[in-house]
């Protein structure tokens, strides 16, 4: 069963409030987001995330961004601290694979203990000389055929844990030299480029289950509008890429974006995104992309569907022995 409405809403704290669990009953987003506001304890969390579901009364998708490294919203005492995955993966060597795989793991083990199946990962975006620093790290690796073969290590690994992985950002956000948080960035370099580098990782992961977008401008692709908002980027993602899941924005609250929050909605699902991502968390501004978004479609529907279908059974794992197989790796090296 799928929630109706086309978004994905964070909540503002620790638990649910009463005009929280309304809004969310009357407008049955497709899921919702954690962030680490909304993290204090494993029985906080797990009684938040199953009074979410409860409130849509289904088992709706719960996100969160735990890549490790800077970005992870839930930390120490509780929850395991990871080094960014570029460095990570540098010390592993030519083991890269195969340790994020196993971080993957221990990771997802630790989300399903609380009631969120689904992880902001894998990256797969290129670190460049100029990657902003914001991103930079978060990466994993230089190399087009290098970040597609760890992403891809680290989204089966997700799958196979149950963990519905979202591949970001959509087509590529490694040459962005600004913040999206802040301002917007425009790409200047040529289809031939981005098609040979960035765009090359998502063609070998376009059969994920979600992805995200980047709130970047493509100058080759579409001079005026962020990936996002642009029904050119949309078709370069669909028909180039060649993803067929379901694709939400990044955070619509993000200032890459110009106009109120209804104007941010309404231009990316007229675009072709499918879910209108919101993070913050405020009532008030989930009002207003609850509007705009609408309903999902049918074409909507049903890659939402197929992106939950792929939802399996948690397994018991021995995080011992995952644990004694990361260390190994970790500290190998070698050279790939």
């Amino acid at each position: 069963m799928i929630g109706k409405g086309a978004a994905i809403f964070g909540c503002e704290g620790l638990s649910l409030s009463a005009s929280e669990r309304d809004f969310f009953r009357d407008y049955d987003p497709f899921g919702f987001i954690i962030f680490a506001r909304n993290v204090d304890a494993p029985d906080q969390l797990l009684a938040l995330t199953s009074a979410l579901r409860e409130a849509v009364g289904r088992q709706a998708p719960i996100l969160i961004d735990q890549e490790g490294g800077r970005v992870q919203r839930m930390r120490a005492p509780y929850w395991r601290e990871w080094s960014p995955p570029l460095e990570a993966i540098a010390q592993a060597g030519s083991n890269a694979a195969k340790m994020m795989a196993l971080r993957s793991r221990i990771i997802a083990s630790e989300l399903l203990a609380v009631g969120i199946d689904a992880n902001c990962a894998p990256l797969a975006d290129i670190a460049g000389s100029e990657t902003h620093p914001f991103l930079r790290n978060r990466c994993y690796g230089e190399t087009p055929h290098r970040v597609a073969e760890i992403a891809r290590a680290v989204a089966e690994a997700y799958l196979d844990m149950g963990v519905l992985p979202v591949a970001k950002h959509l087509p590529g956000h490694g040459r962005s030299v600004n913040d999206t948080h802040l301002e917007l960035p425009t790409v200047t370099a040529p289809r031939s480029d981005l098609i040979e580098n960035d765009f090359y990782p998502f063609t070998q992961l376009a059969d994920l289950p979600m992805a995200m977008t980047a709130h970047i401008i493509f100058s080759a692709y579409d001079p005026v509008n962020p990936a996002t908002q642009s029904p050119e980027m949309m078709r370069v993602i669909r028909e180039e890429i060649g993803f067929a899941g379901l694709l939400m924005t990044d955070d619509l609250n993000m200032q890459a974006l110009q106009g109120d929050l209804a104007q941010r909605t309404a231009r990316s699902i007229a675009a072709g995104c499918d879910i209108a991502l919101h993070c913050k968390g405020v009532l008030s501004e989930m009002q207003q992309v609850a509007a705009a978004a609408g309903n999902m479609g049918p074409r909507t529907q049903s890659r939402a569907s197929a992106a939950l279908a792929q939802r399996v059974a948690p397994r018991p794992v021995d995080i011992a022995a995952l644990e004694a197989d990361l260390a190994a790796l970790s500290g190998a090296g070698g050279h790939g």
